[in-house]
């Protein structure tokens, strides 16, 4: 081998190795900034989702656009921390009197008195607990230290939410000037494209938000219902505690099952076991029914797409993947209609015409990625 080929080789393995410490280099430090990547994708996810009432709002009521951010997000604020004092507070606060407690409790129920050893006698488990004592009393002093993580857990949630406000706030006041300068800086033609696709994805978080509500107000309805029937008590502040459960895809029917069962079974084993069954159907009736079909008509995706991006992203990223999960799919179909060359594949569900660039001309077609803008008030500039 020449010495010239010798210097093109180490030049490759140079540039390779180079490429390859560059990669590592992004995942560590994609892994170390974890957390704030969350944070910056939970803001510009309720940003997008906010950004159309804002500009509805400064259109039409205020013509100040710091104003009008402002009175969107102390809207939803108030209605956040007015469901938090409803429902998160007390809930917390009956979870640490209840571990306070739980030793009286126990003692109590070993004797067959108090809630607990009337619940006990109810489903003839007095002898099982007079028999373990030991071991009961063991695990009830370990759960001190899993609700001081609890309340630990509570104060990061805290701090997150903060930080992704402020976050969410600061993109949806400087979004005009971002659009205006990323607009100029591509020039008219893609520019137009830009919009076109800034329209599509704000439909798409609209759509999301508006499909998730509806499953939730479909699941909390329902468990209201047979909660009365069953004269569960506290069925209002139990269904609407189920309702935002429900708003996580795929696993928040089942953290909504288990508090609206284990309150149906402190009244009576029978209102536990009609709770129980009725999540066991419900569940799969929203998962396999309702999401694919709702959040396919709001999002404009095919259910089994639906489907297996939730299970993926679950996966992948625990609840909040399964949360982004089906907006993310609308995106990435979004980019695909509009950037990627026309395919038999890549049609208008309900036109059946290509979507994306024209076969010939290369020019970006007018499909339903910026034609429906309208629908939902969502628009960049």
């Amino acid at each position: 081998m020449s010495e010239t080929d010798g210097r093109r080789t180490a030049h490759r393995a140079m540039i390779v190795i180079g490429l390859v410490l560059a990669t590592l280099l992004s995942l560590a430090l994609l892994w170390i900034t974890r957390r704030v990547l969350g944070w910056l994708v939970l803001a510009a996810f309720f940003a997008t989702a906010l950004k159309p009432l804002v500009d509805r709002l400064e259109r039409r009521l205020v013509r100040r656009r710091a104003l009008a951010t402002l009175l969107v997000f102390v809207a939803t604020f108030t209605v956040f921390t007015a469901l938090a004092a409803v429902i998160v507070v007390p809930l917390l606060d009956e979870i640490t009197h209840a571990v306070d407690r739980a030793p009286t409790l126990l003692a109590q129920a070993r004797e067959g008195q108090g809630p607990v050893g009337a619940v006990l006698d109810r489903l003839n488990l007095s002898r099982y607990v007079a028999t373990h004592s030991g071991q009961i009393d063991q695990y009830a002093d370990q759960l001190r230290r899993p609700a001081l993580d609890l309340l630990r857990g509570a104060a990061e949630t805290v701090i997150a939410m903060i930080s992704v406000t402020v976050l969410a706030y600061l993109m949806v006041l400087e979004a005009p000037r971002l659009i205006r300068c990323t607009l100029d800086l591509v020039g008219p033609g893609p520019g137009e494209r830009l919009r076109r696709v800034g329209r599509a994805v704000s439909r798409t978080v609209t759509g999301y938000l508006t499909g998730n509500l509806l499953i939730s107000v479909i699941c909390g309805g329902l468990t209201f219902v047979v909660l009365v029937l069953m004269g569960v008590p506290f069925a209002a502040v139990i269904a609407l505690l189920v309702a935002i459960a429900d708003l996580i895809p795929l696993v928040g029917a089942t953290l909504g099952a288990l508090i609206a069962a284990g309150a149906g079974f402190v009244h009576s084993p029978t209102a536990g076991i009609v709770v129980l069954v009725f999540f066991v159907v419900y569940q799969q009736v929203e998962n396999h029914l309702l999401q694919p079909v709702i959040m396919s008509r709001a999002v404009r995706l095919n259910p089994l797409t639906v489907l297996v991006s939730v299970f993926l992203a679950a996966d992948l990223a625990g609840v909040l993947g399964a949360l982004l999960a089906i907006p993310a799919a609308g995106i990435v179909q979004i980019l695909l209609r509009e950037f990627a060359p026309a395919r038999p594949w890549l049609r208008s569900g309900r036109t059946g015409k290509p979507v994306g660039r024209s076969g010939r001309t290369g020019k970006p077609a007018s499909g339903p990625v910026g034609d429906d803008s309208a629908a939902t008030g969502g628009h960049l500039g």
